[in-house]
């Protein structure tokens, strides 16, 4: 070990003999830096590094030492991971080293024995390892006992932190700790282990809210290893349809092309190779395989993603992990997190990412060896332009954003977490779960434990709280007795006594799209509708005639025109940092290198129909029916200005970097006309800004939230309006 090390000679003497016997040369920085700030136990701290970078270690060493020095054999630290997978292979890691300690680990998930989980609650020391739903039913289940339980606890440790900002499991994570806290009479010593953000302040809001300021940062500072990278284009020929079968859907034939060349580069290493969707996981899962067979080669193409029983989800870790034969998992994002899948040679993203945050977690999969190269390799699919060719075919737009969004990563540029929702979906399940815990509880109790100041649900006043539990008592979720506590109604006891009460998510409920009387398919939607609207489906443009919210059903007529709906298919939802990258791209003439010679080709394509049509100064661009109002910003600001024209009479809907909005009888001139009053006059409320919005129950209780309220969520998720506002005021004012 370095003699420049002074954190190193911080820890405990056994923990050092560890460290020497394992064969560490020196601390990496995030460790250097951290372990001094944690030490104490009186310090929030985030720790950003890559994956692969120490952060475990960096979080663990000092209080691992805190325990061993301040309370032997009483301490506790709550190590808090989104997947069960992750805390089996944290239980690996520390069990070694903690047993040379003296600690007990306890790994505590869905899939761990009742004796082992008695054994802790009788002990109530060492190290437990838990998912938040498995710590909401320990609220839940032994409420009287929580403060006795965790009454020598020193720290939470919380692992993937950027995988829990910005959800329903994220509110729910703050609402536990702090329901812990608030047992306890005190607070707690909070660290997050993360990815690095695009702003760690918001990340540091998120762990502690309310007080971010005071939380210690610590960022990784090495450069790791050099970044090989090549973005491939393939082009799928037009389909010429044959009279009498154009409702056929042919099968595309580029991810032929694309699975022959992964198949030729990935065989005989370890790679994670990530489609935008389960369905094209088990697409390119399927071609890799039969190439396999067909070339009397052993299979080394292993799927993994979510709707997977999780013994096949196993089957591919154990894969990765084994050295005597090479794998590669086609995967979601199930394997973007800390999962020990040990290193991979490189990482291939076909189409673009759901986020330049997820494109740099992925990455940091390969070159993890020391002298190993990360590689990355990108494939873009566009369409042969034809005459009758899209905005979106014209201008290569999956090419432009896979490339804007690698040369933000590039310039070390990530998402900041979207950390303003209320979720209060989660809200309904922590007053449910904390009457559970302390056996009923009154209007103000809740409101002060859950929504006042520095607590999770910061935000909702007063009277929208008043109003949330009369909504919850007309669907006889709780009832209020004769001294005024709140109890569960029948129908809350119900939902509470069920194992599916814990977690604060809903698995994706799909809708079903219906045409005629045929069903054409099911999708997760993941923006609001409203009729008229006109979407693409399975190749096609469908008007929305009505949406059936209890069924799930969306009932279709076919027509022309028509956006393409931010299905939430495995992409997320685009920055507007990302479609003013996209904007440079199209509108200079510099050519990455990183590109081959098909994508390049792809890229003057755009920036010649960028020029040709104008869009270096023109807003609308007229379609026919449809005018695309092309603004450049993020879904969430598209969305909120369709909104905007669609309170005042247009059919509007987001669409890539624009808007789309069906002129009817009406001229473009009148879209300007409305954009510039809109500029002017005050915003409408939510409640009628949306009130012909449809689909905006998304999380898990959002059906028990009275309709002011459900607005008001999916506004603070969903839209920007403040960005869309100063989008349309600047337009006023030019």
């Amino acid at each position: 070990m370095s003699g420049n090390s002074t954190s190193f000679y911080l820890l405990d003497e056994r923990i050092q003999r560890f460290i020497w016997a394992d064969g560490w040369e020196e601390l990496r920085d995030a460790q250097e830096a951290a372990i001094p700030l944690i030490l104490n136990a009186d310090k929030d701290v985030i720790i950003a590094a890559a994956t692969a970078a120490g952060k475990t270690e960096a979080a663990f060493f000092p209080a691992l030492t805190h325990l061993l020095q301040d309370s032997p054999g009483e301490g506790l630290i709550v190590y808090i991971s989104p997947l069960k997978a992750l805390i089996n292979d944290q239980f690996g890691r520390l069990d070694r080293l903690c047993e040379n300690l003296e600690i007990p680990v306890w790994p505590w998930h869905g899939d761990i024995s009742s004796t082992s989980k008695t054994k802790f609650v009788a002990k109530r020391h060492g190290v437990l390892l838990i998912t938040p739903e498995s710590l909401e039913a320990l609220l839940c289940n032994r409420g009287s006992s929580i403060a006795s339980i965790f009454k020598n606890i020193r720290y939470f440790i919380v692992d993937e932190l950027h995988a829990f900002i910005g959800s329903e499991r994220g509110k729910q994570l703050q609402s536990l700790m702090h329901r812990i806290e608030h047992a306890l009479g005190r607070t707690v010593s909070r660290v997050g282990l993360s990815a690095t953000l695009g702003d760690m302040r918001l990340a540091a809001d998120f762990l502690r809210p309310g007080k971010g300021q005071g939380v210690a940062m610590v960022e990784s500072k090495s450069s790791g290893n050099e970044l090989k990278l090549l973005i491939k284009g393939y082009e799928e020929p037009l389909v010429i349809r044959v009279p009498g079968q154009e409702d056929e859907e042919p099968e595309p034939i580029t991810p032929v092309q694309i699975g022959n060349h992964l198949f030729k580069v990935l065989r005989g290493s370890n790679n994670l190779v990530f489609p935008n969707s389960r369905r094209e996981v088990e697409r390119y899962t399927h071609l890799l395989n039969k190439l396999c067979e067909h070339n009397q080669v052993p299979n080394e193409f292993w799927p993994h993603h979510g709707s997977l029983s999780k013994e096949i989800r196993a089957e591919t870790e154990a894969a990765l992990k084994q050295k005597e034969m090479p794998a590669s998992a086609i995967c979601t994002n199930t394997l973007e997190l800390g999962i020990d899948i040990g290193s991979v040679k490189s990482v291939v993203q076909i189409g673009p990412p759901p986020a330049v945050a997820c494109l740099r977690q992925r990455l940091g999969r390969s070159g993890r060896r020391k002298g190993e190269p990360a590689i990355l390799r990108g494939y873009c699919v566009e369409e042969e332009i034809g005459q009758n060719s899209s905005l979106s075919d014209l201008l290569r737009l999956g090419t432009v954003q896979t490339t804007a969004m690698v040369q933000l990563l590039l310039e070390n540029w990530f998402e900041p977490p979207r950390t303003g929702g209320l979720h209060l979906s989660t809200l309904v399940q922590q007053i449910l779960s904390s009457i559970a815990q302390t056996g009923g509880a009154t209007a103000g109790e809740l409101y002060g434990l859950l929504c006042s100041s520095n607590t999770p649900f910061l935000g909702i006043t007063k009277a929208e709280f008043v109003d949330l539990l009369r909504g919850l008592g007309t669907k006889d979720l709780v009832v209020q007795d004769s001294s005024g506590s709140l109890l569960h109604g029948q129908l809350g006891e119900k939902f509470v006594n069920h194992y599916s009460f814990y977690a604060a998510f809903a698995a994706d409920e799909e809708f079903r799209i219906v045409a005629g009387g045929r069903q054409l398919g099911t999708i997760p939607v993941a923006v609001m509708l409203t009729p008229g609207q006109r979407i693409l489906f399975a190749g096609k443009t469908w008007r929305v005639d009505q949406i059936d919210e209890e069924l799930k059903t969306i009932y279709v007529t076919r027509t022309s025109g028509g956006a393409p709906p931010l299905f939430s298919g495995g992409a997320g939802r685009t920055h507007t940092r990302v479609r003013q990258k996209m904007r440079d791209l199209l509108e200079s003439s510099d050519m990455p290198v990183f590109l081959d010679e098909t994508a390049k080709r792809f890229l003057k394509q755009a920036r010649d129909a960028y020029s040709r049509i104008g869009l270096d100064s023109k807003l609308l661009i007229d379609q026919g029916q449809e005018t695309q109002l092309m603004t450049w910003l993020g879904d969430g600001a598209n969305e909120a200005i369709a909104c905007l024209l669609t309170h005042r009479g247009f059919i509007a809907t987001a669409a890539g970097p624009g808007v789309e909005v069906h002129k009817g009888s009406r001229s473009a001139q009148e879209i300007l006309k409305v954009l510039a009053e809109l500029g002017i006059n005050q915003l409408p409320p939510l409640e009628i800004l949306l009130t012909n919005a449809k689909n905006l129950q998304r999380e898990k209780w959002d059906w028990a939230l009275p309709d002011n309220l459900i607005r008001k969520a999916y506004a603070s998720l969903y839209l920007e309006l403040d960005e869309a506002l100063r989008w349309v005021r600047a337009l006023s004012v030019g």
